[in-house]
């Protein structure tokens, strides 16, 4: 008899499937793999086996389900061969694993009955197909469909990540120039002076940020058609003048590094400021209040290193690992998204940079971006 036979050679058939699995490519048998599929088969099979011997037609069923699988409820063997499929998904296998593993163990079913010389019943048979072919549609069902789920909650997380990037943005230019704004009426400064080019250019920002919405075409980080030479000194200039009134307001002083003239970059000049108003809100936003916030620029070699140093007193154990995540944030204060770091180092590795953070324990942190040196070529007037 097939479960006699199973019950005296259990051991060896569940060491045939591992030694057959560990054989395939890519592909290793452990005891969590099998937890929920193959030993939990065999003694549903033999349980099968012995309720059609005994003539329980009922019992058998509800065991194994009938030929072609069960249209509502799950027998025995679909809800643990539904478990096995959702396990090898977790594990990182395909949907041909899945399958490999129950057929690897009807071939040592079969393989060892020749060795052992015990021949089989034809229902016997009829019944481990029907039982196999069950199992296999079960685990393969849960599988697919734990995968669907798995690629669906990847799709809603980038969406996510998409709208509270846009929403982050905005958030951040509409603050530049509402404090502008208010810098402008209540300090008497002229419209075209310093503050004024900080509205111009955050009013400038939030119309390229609805007009990329609009047009579903914020992927910037594949595109390099906005690329343009440009002199860090200007960069480092025009963040300044932006973090001059985040300074003002959060009572602290920003104190900005000599940078040399003749450093240039090729890259989307407005996706790095955008970067750099991030790292500089994001320092004052943890600063100590009376404190100070520095922003430098150097090059070295063939690279340009942009730092930006805070008096936060010091990351806490682990933090540094996670702060770059997508909604991750630094304390208790919820009143941002969690997005800016992750955004700003996405912008800077889309121009071919780092973003790096150093903890400073004690005193404070440094963010530093580090991109590729553009050597600007500087012809005599008389080759213009």
């Amino acid at each position: 008899m097939m479960h006699t036979f199973i019950s005296n050679n259990r051991a060896e058939l569940i060491e045939r499937c591992k030694t057959k699995v560990a054989q395939r490519t890519h592909r290793s048998a452990t005891d969590a793999q099998l937890r929920n599929g193959i030993p939990i088969f065999l003694e549903q099979l033999q349980r099968t086996l012995m309720a059609e011997e005994g003539f329980d037609g009922r019992q058998s069923l509800e065991i194994s389900g009938p030929a072609g699988g069960a249209a509502s409820n799950l027998s025995e063997i679909g809800v643990s061969a539904t478990a096995h499929g959702r396990q090898l998904l977790e594990l990182g296998f395909t949907v041909d694993q899945v399958v490999h593993d129950y057929g690897d163990l009807c071939q040592a079913i079969t393989d060892l009955a020749v060795e052992r010389d015990a021949p089989f019943g034809v229902d016997e048979f009829r019944t481990l197909n029907r039982c196999l072919d069950n199992a296999i549609a079960d685990a393969v069902t849960e599988f697919s469909y734990q995968k669907e789920m798995a690629v669906e909650r990847q799709r809603e997380f980038a969406l996510e990540r998409r709208i509270g990037s846009l929403a982050h943005e905005m958030r951040n230019a509409l603050s530049s120039a509402t404090l502008a704004m208010a810098a402008l009426e209540t300090g008497g400064l002229p419209i075209h002076g310093a503050t004024g080019a900080v509205l111009k250019r955050s009013l400038a920002s939030m119309t390229r940020l609805i007009s990329s919405a609009v047009e579903e075409v914020r992927e910037r980080t594949s595109n390099h058609a906005s690329r343009e030479v440009f002199a860090v000194a200007g960069l480092i200039a025009d963040a300044a003048w932006a973090a001059e009134l985040y300074a003002s307001t959060s009572g602290c002083t920003l104190t900005v590094g000599t940078v040399d003239p003749e450093v240039f970059v090729n890259a989307d000049r407005e996706r790095i400021l955008a970067a750099l108003a991030n790292l500089l809100q994001n320092a004052f936003k943890f600063t100590a209040p009376g404190t100070e916030v520095s922003l430098a620029a150097s090059a070295y070699g063939s690279s340009v290193s942009i730092e930006v140093s805070d008096h936060c007193g010091g990351l806490a154990h682990g933090s540094i690992e996670r702060m770059f995540s997508p909604f991750t944030q630094r304390n208790t204060d919820r009143s941002g998204l969690g997005l800016g770091l992750s955004i700003a180092r996405q912008s800077v590795e889309a121009d071919g940079g780092t973003l790096t953070v150093k903890d400073r324990p004690g005193h404070g942190c440094t963010f530093v971006m580090t991109l590729p040196r553009h050597r600007a070529i500087h012809l005599p007037p008389g080759d213009l």
